[in-house]
């Protein structure tokens, strides 16, 4: 199927989860030397959730986005994106599945630097042969919505790094995907550009019900979300939902769980 992002915001039908993760470990390492990154971690993300997950550093958030993402195979248990079991894909299925299921936001914006912010949102789109004109209208779209017209034919370095990461915010969204990962999202942006960051995702969610999952070391980013997981050794340690508290009380409430699992929360 060739999906691209609609001039309308996404209209869902059913209350399928976005994500459903059963049981999952992750072993690494031979019969002498073994290390359990992820030892039974269970959690569902529904349709139009944000949701971020926090943990110290080798607590195994990173290795589960990897799981979720199908960059790494869990060694048991199971995940199930938009009702479709991954671990049932063959290699060709799973890079059709995670350039039309899943978008990616990385700490560094992961742009190509030879191509412009054009070339580089289209570049999905193009890759999975959509025509040339709901192309140009799906980027042109997105490209809106983030407020990055302006930069549409420049090159990444003619870009700040604010800009760059909406770009990559542009691309992750571009073919409607069912889930937006984003590690560490705004790890390299000053507090003005994570804000403005932050503030592109909550838009996407709430008004084009964008399904979006960050794994995150910061408590600021974090109280953008509605739920905040958190993982420990490997295992769920809790987690808090925002409610009816405003920002500053949830992210006060997300500072008290930080400081209960004791250590940093930061990023591994």
């Amino acid at each position: 199927m060739n999906k691209h992002m609609s001039t309308t915001p996404k209209s869902y039908t059913t209350a399928q989860p976005a994500l459903v993760a059963s049981n999952v470990e992750k072993i690494y390492g031979g019969a002498d030397t073994t290390t359990r990154a992820l030892a039974g971690v269970s959690l569902t993300v529904q349709t139009g959730e944000m949701v971020a997950i926090m943990g110290p550093s080798g607590s195994g958030k990173s290795t589960l986005l990897n799981c979720i993402s199908t960059i790494d195979t869990p060694t048991a248990g199971s995940i199930t994106i938009g009702g479709q079991s991954t671990a049932t894909l063959s290699q060709k299925q799973l890079a059709a599945f995670r350039r039309e299921s899943l978008g990616f936001v990385f700490q560094d914006s992961n742009l190509l630097d030879t191509l412009t912010a054009r070339e580089n949102i289209a570049l999905p789109l193009s890759i999975g042969r959509v025509p040339a004109a709901q192309i140009q209208q799906s980027v042109t779209h997105v490209a809106t919505m983030l407020g990055v017209t302006e930069v549409l034919e420049k090159y990444p370095h003619q870009m700040s790094g604010g800009q760059r990461q909406r770009v990559a915010a542009a691309r992750a969204i571009v073919t409607n995907p069912t889930l937006i990962l984003a590690d560490e999202p705004t790890g390299a942006l000053d507090s003005k550009n994570a804000r403005v960051l932050l503030e592109c995702f909550e838009r996407l969610n709430t008004t084009h019900n964008a399904t979006v999952l960050m794994v995150t070391h910061d408590e600021y980013a974090a109280s953008w979300c509605q739920r905040v997981i958190f993982i420990r050794d490997g295992k769920l340690f809790t987690e808090i939902v925002r409610g009816q508290k405003s920002r500053r009380e949830f992210f006060d409430r997300i500072i008290e769980v930080v400081a209960t699992i004791g250590g940093d929360v930061d990023a591994c």
